[in-house]
């Protein structure tokens, strides 16, 4: 019997693994820093919107990714 597979496409237990590894090692001017430097992005804006608009939402945004020129 195969292992089932539970991570999304592109992941593996090592890559969560490093991901935590990275967070759990972060001092807290460390975490802080890194968000705000996230919420500071000029290409991108974060907002809250009813639970049910959701959907939308990623359609709008996947709509939006899959008309941007590839690079």
């Amino acid at each position: 019997m195969s292992k089932r597979n539970d991570y999304p496409p592109g992941w593996n237990e090592r890559r969560v693994r490093d991901v935590l590894d990275h967070y759990e090692s972060q001092t807290d001017d460390e975490a802080a820093a890194e968000h705000e430097a996230a919420l500071s992005s000029p290409e991108h804006t974060l907002m809250e919107v009813p639970t049910e608009l959701v959907p939308i939402f990623r359609q709008l945004i996947a709509e939006h990714e899959n008309e941007r020129p590839s690079s």
